[in-house]
């Protein structure tokens, strides 16, 4: 990224920086008004080692050749301990994802004002459903196989990005003085780290017994999904002791209230309320993302006070930790949680997608009706490092 080597201690520079390979794509396709006609094959490429199908432009064959595999310096060994982690966890991973890190993207107002720019109005879940495919996609044994969905998809989202860059840049949507590059390199690791740390932090809230080795490798996979979506590997934290600091710094020099923030919380929070039956336990999707992203934060998302469900939900550490204890009671409670747990994660995604398979089709137009304005100037458990000390409040 450029001639000039970055890392994570200097954001300011991370601001300036895109992604190279997917920006110089889109332009080309949208210069060839290709964009249409690359949307249309691209619904038929939807698993690693398939056939690019026939009048895909040069350009996007050459971009698919070049993103079709996991960077060369991947672990296999520690993406094979990721995956266990994943097994072990996936509801609480699911439940993170949706109630912690996806409110976290919120809490910074340009991301939020970003994200409603492809929000749209007959469907304004269709980012969390794609969020919450994407995600169920990497957690699979397969992920990374012949016929996985997880490549294709990842190839897919880097170009949704790069796409939106190119559309407020060219619509002059975007107030590039203040606020950096669209999706810069620092937002796209920031959104590794709410998906990464955060969700960690989440899990550590729930009462989620989690060793040292499992909390490493789950980070350990997230920085390969981040270099496989763009990220500069020479940017990107290398642990989880660096990856607190990039996280605890990110969120302490760019979050704050928002109505975009507020709105989309609102949207998940009713998303959500539908998928849990009747109403009397609707109070429950609220209380959950306030016990697990604090007071302050939720309060910047204008999350509804519940007296008695804010109270309620502080007990699911007891009954996530009552569940533990039976899956560790011996091989047959562990595969009847394990395979529940799979169970509760795909009826999840089925409620996000309505029971769609979400595209990642690259916005041919940012419409103006949902756009952007300018923005204003269990043993070695693991355990959340404190707040860098002058990061504290």
């Amino acid at each position: 990224m450029g001639d000039t080597p970055v890392n994570h201690h200097q954001p300011d520079a991370l601001r300036l920086q895109g992604d190279e390979l997917a920006d110089a794509t889109v332009a080309e396709l949208f210069a060839r008004g290709e964009m249409g006609k690359f949307n249309t094959l691209m619904r038929w490429f939807d698993r690693s080692g398939q056939d690019l199908p026939d009048g895909l432009p040069d350009v996007a064959r050459e971009y698919l050749a070049a993103t079709a595999a996991p960077p060369s310096w991947v672990d296999w060994g520690e993406m094979e301990k990721a995956r266990l982690f994943f097994i072990d966890n996936n509801v609480h991973i699911s439940t993170a994802l949706s109630f912690a890190a996806m409110p976290a993207c919120y809490l910074v107002p340009h991301i939020a004002r970003l994200l409603s720019a492809t929000h749209s109005l007959a469907y304004p879940s269709r980012r969390m459903a794609e969020t919450g495919q994407f995600t169920v996609y990497l957690m699979r044994p397969d992920a990374f196989q012949a016929d996985s969905r997880f490549v294709p998809a990842a190839q897919k989202v880097r170009l949704l990005h790069a796409s939106i860059r190119h559309h407020l840049r060219r619509e002059g949507r975007w107030d590039e003085a203040a606020l950096g590059v669209p999706i810069c390199q620092e937002d796209m690791i920031g959104g590794q780290m709410m998906f990464s740390v955060q969700v960690l932090d989440a899990l550590h809230r729930l009462g989620i017994h989690m060793s040292v080795e499992g909390a490493e490798s789950y980070y350990y996979a997230w920085r390969v999904v981040g270099a496989m979506l763009g990220c500069d590997p020479a940017s990107v934290p290398v642990d989880l002791a660096s990856a607190r600091d990039f996280s605890d710094r990110y969120m302490a020099r760019h979050m704050g209230p928002s109505a975009e923030g507020a709105l989309l919380t609102r949207q998940l929070i009713d998303l959500y309320e539908e998928v849990v039956p009747g109403t009397l336990f609707d109070p429950v999707v609220a209380a959950l993302i306030r016990y697990l992203i604090g007071d302050t934060s939720a309060d910047w998302l204008d999350i509804p006070r519940s007296s008695t469900w804010d109270t309620a939900v502080k007990t699911a550490p007891v009954l996530l930790g009552l569940l533990e204890r039976i899956e560790d009671s011996g091989p047959l409670g562990e595969w009847v949680l394990d395979t529940f747990g799979r169970w509760v994660t795909e009826l999840e995604l089925s409620s996000l997608t309505r029971g769609r398979v979400m595209q990642y089709a690259v916005p041919e137009e940012l419409k103006g009706e949902y756009g952007i304005k300018s923005a204003r100037p269990r043993t070695d458990r693991w355990t959340p490092a404190p707040v860098s000390a002058d990061l504290r409040i």
